[in-house]
């Protein structure tokens, strides 16, 4: 350790050397309304299929819940901000759009690594107990980076930094140590409402509230059965997940993609992937076109599902084949989409 420098300052230090663009400080029990939003949120059944939501609100309504040891949380962000515009792609038909964060390396991996450097440093520097957490446990990462200071949760309910915009990897530390806490992030939404106009399925009832029932990152990522017939034309050619509330949000011109970790660098064949190839996909090539993407653990049923609604939007006479070929596929999920695809396209293409 250094001699003289607060323990809250080199662990600054060390998230920035370990790429973590920010790093905020919490008391354990610093977000005390995040638990009431939660619980109302789950009685309501915006969550949707999302039962891991339900079965583990008691844990991730407060960080003592999951574990009553826990003192301090340390916030961390890493960046994945674009380089490009993430709605280019709109009006090009013919291709599938992916979500920036799901273009290049799993972030899970990515930050799930670092975090445990930095837990290993803390603990040896410390002489103290945590726990590291990224995405998959049941832990109000938002609220609680918001309580750190990281930024706040906008109205699309997503985090929003001053210096990074909505392109923030979250994770956090748990710790035993009492560490002197940041001052919390202060909405700076103020009367902006683009995000809620951006959306095409309106997915939000009101200003910081979403229904995932209605979100197209919800539809094409969590949802496995059929996608419901109202929300199909505005998912448009969005394959796996949607950027638009977090595009249009004017606090990104403040983020900088060179600030973005190269790990999570888009993938070439992963930033406009013809729809022809991804129709095409069996098991096999479905795995090694994803392999060490996010992407990955939706399997092929789905991401093929996600292809024929954009197909069918996509008024493409090139794509009726590829469609017509799914129309007996052993998913019934990839039949229902494969024939409401070709009948969109037959009536697109039909002749006057």
């Amino acid at each position: 350790m250094h001699s003289g420098k607060p323990l809250e300052a080199q662990i600054r230090e060390k998230a920035a050397e370990l790429g973590f663009v920010a790093c905020g400080i919490a008391r354990a029990d610093a977000a005390p309304l995040a638990g009431e939003r939660l619980r109302q949120w789950l009685a309501q059944g915006r969550h949707g299929d999302m039962i891991w939501m339900e079965e583990r609100a008691h844990h991730r309504e407060a960080p003592a819940g999951l574990w009553p040891d826990v003192r301090s949380v340390i916030a961390l962000g890493m960046s994945y901000a674009p380089a490009s515009d993430p709605l280019a792609l709109a009006d090009a038909g013919e291709h599938g759009r992916i979500s920036v964060y799901a273009q290049g390396g799993d972030y899970h991996d990515v930050v799930k690594k670092a975090l445990k450097a930095l837990g290993r440093w803390l603990a040896q520097a410390a002489g103290c107990d945590l726990k590291v957490f990224v995405d998959t446990a049941p832990v109000m990462e938002k609220p609680l980076a918001e309580a750190a200071g990281l930024g706040w949760q906008g109205k699309h309910t997503n985090l929003v930094s001053r210096e990074h915009g909505s392109w923030l990897f979250l994770g956090a530390i748990y710790t035993t140590l009492d560490l002197v806490p940041d001052r919390p992030g202060r909405d700076l939404c103020g009367s902006c409402d683009a995000c809620q106009r951006a959306c095409p399925t309106d997915a939000f009832p009101a200003p910081y509230r979403l229904d995932a029932r209605r979100c197209i990152s919800y539809l094409t990522i969590e949802h496995s059965g059929p996608i419901p017939h109202e929300f199909r034309e505005g998912i448009g050619n969005r394959i796996y997940g949607c950027d638009d509330c977090l595009a249009v949000c004017p606090w990104n011109k403040f983020a900088q993609a060179a600030a973005a970790n190269l790990a999570f660098a888009p993938r070439a064949e992963l930033t406009a992937p013809e729809l022809t190839d991804l129709l095409a996909l069996d098991d096999a090539g479905f795995r090694q076109v994803f392999s060490g993407s996010p992407i990955k653990r939706i399997g092929r049923n789905r991401i093929v599902r996600n292809c024929l609604i954009a197909a069918g939007n996509s008024g493409s006479p090139a794509l009726l084949g590829p469609v017509r070929a799914l129309l007996a596929d052993p998913d019934p999920v990839v039949a229902e989409a494969a024939a409401w695809a070709l009948a969109k396209l037959s009536a697109a293409n039909a002749r006057p």
